[in-house]
């Protein structure tokens, strides 16, 4: 297979990608209605081809293994500190993830139908994945035709769909399309008991700024001294533990990585989160779009302050999504309570450190260790790094089940399924558009794209 392209991909230099990002939204074929400097384009649609797609896909999958640089203990009492705060996997990304919780899942879109792509282990240490063989066979194996056509919604394609002069340019016929999804609830539970690592004195206790500040489950733990009624720390303030920071970052990554090669390249808003996941709200206008499972809480008096949620018929507007099934398999499994995922928060929680700490977690396999570190270290690693006090998975524990015994979903004070609500346009772009009206409105990888890669 000629690798021309990857070769020209592999030798642009990172600083004139960065220096010389341009945002391109006419892809080839397109015309552009715009007064006196309209174009009417004489080109046909062009999808990317299999390799063109394949590096992209590698751009937001696993690119190897982490390290777990950090220190044990605290040298000035000797006292082990947390050193396991990863998530279920050691594999890491082009991009940077809070405690490597890799909750950011993608979808493809493109002319043959729309896709989910999975995670993938990395690969055998010494083998060469930037290979057109390799790329093209990982791409396959990642992806999962949920839909044998574009992501797309019928009729026009106006508000909250799509938003302005988008819906004349996003997502055309010959576009490929990436869109990520975030995973928040199993971070948040990871995430909160390592916030309950902290030395003694300095554990926040937790309140909750949706239950008029009361404490979350914890009144227990500030009475027994675990947690210092004196450091405060709401729920709506912890947020989503900025989780969702990595697909940002992933779609940057992305971006670069498309303009590198000589592709158009555009983040922009998407479908509206709501519609594109199929919120039970928008299925008669919209279809069922993605299809996620959602949750929607019961009603209750109290939500008409903590929510103001005035009517039990309103209750449909703090809908959750939580997961992703497609033909009887968890694409995206939330950690919370529904049919199907966990019976009570209790379960979620087990889960997560079923998944760090369990017979097959990531922290029981010293194996995985030996291929991150030189000989003998990562079993010390193992042996020396603490794990979470029962104490502390009690807690988060109490803390999971008054979110959602008070508030009838978790999380409560963000979504379990977060969206972003923008995804990125990679294409081929119409040459002649960019030529008649911008100066230097191409870069010599635009140029030199088709012959080097078609």
């Amino acid at each position: 297979m000629d690798r021309s392209g990857l070769d020209a991909l592999l030798q642009r230099p990172l600083i004139e990608t960065i220096w010389r990002r341009r945002t391109h939204r006419v892809s080839q074929g397109t015309s552009v209605p715009a007064g006196t400097v309209s174009y009417e384009s004489k080109n046909p649609r062009a999808p990317l081809g299999e390799l063109e797609e394949a590096v992209l896909i590698a751009a937001t999958g696993c690119t190897g293994l982490t390290m777990p640089d950090r220190p044990f203990q605290d040298p000035s009492n000797q006292r082990k500190i947390m050193a396991k705060p990863d998530l279920w996997t050691m594999s890491g990304r082009t991009a940077g993830s809070p405690d490597n919780a890799q909750g950011t899942h993608f979808f493809l879109i493109n002319d043959s139908g729309t896709y989910f792509l999975r995670s993938l282990d990395p690969l055998p240490e010494g083998e060469d994945g930037f290979t057109p063989e390799r790329l093209i066979a990982r791409a396959r194996e990642a992806k999962v035709q949920l839909l044998n056509q574009r992501l797309d919604v019928p009729g026009k394609r106006d508000f909250p769909a799509y938003t302005d002069s988008n819906r004349l340019l996003s997502n055309l016929p010959g576009t490929t399309l990436l869109f990520p999804v975030v995973d928040l609830s199993r971070q948040y539970i990871n995430g909160m008991m390592y916030l309950l690592t902290e030395p003694e004195g300095t554990r926040p206790a937790i309140r909750d700024d949706r239950n008029f500040y009361l404490f979350a489950g914890v009144k227990r733990w500030v009475k027994e001294g675990f947690l210092n009624k004196k450091v405060p720390l709401p729920l709506g303030l912890i947020g989503s533990l900025r989780t969702q920071i990595e697909a940002d970052l992933l779609l940057q990554n992305l971006f670069l990585t498309a303009d590198a090669m000589g592709l158009g390249a555009w983040i922009h808003g998407a479908i509206a989160p709501p519609v594109i996941l199929g919120d039970p709200r928008f299925i008669k206008q919209y279809g069922p779009m993605l299809a996620f499972d959602f949750d929607t809480p019961r009603w209750r008096l109290w939500d008409v302050v903590r929510w103001q949620i005035l009517r039990p018929s309103d209750t449909n507007i703090r809908n959750n999504p939580i997961g992703l099934r497609h033909k009887g398999e968890h694409l995206i499994k939330g950690a919370t309570v529904h049919a199907g995922y966990y019976a009570t928060m209790s379960e979620a929680v087990d889960a997560v450190i079923a998944g760090k700490f369990g017979p097959d977690g990531i922290y029981k396999n010293a194996a995985l260790f030996d291929r991150i570190y030189k000989p003998t270290y990562g079993q010390k690693y193992l042996d020396e790094a603490a794990d979470y006090a029962p104490k502390v998975i009690q807690c988060v524990k109490d803390i999971c089940t008054h979110i959602y015994e008070t508030h009838g979903r978790f999380p409560a004070h963000c979504d379990a399924i977060h969206v972003p609500g923008v995804w990125l346009q990679a294409h081929h772009v119409e040459i002649e558009y960019y030529d008649r009206f911008f100066r230097n409105g191409l870069t010599e990888a635009h140029r030199q794209h088709h012959d080097r890669w078609h």
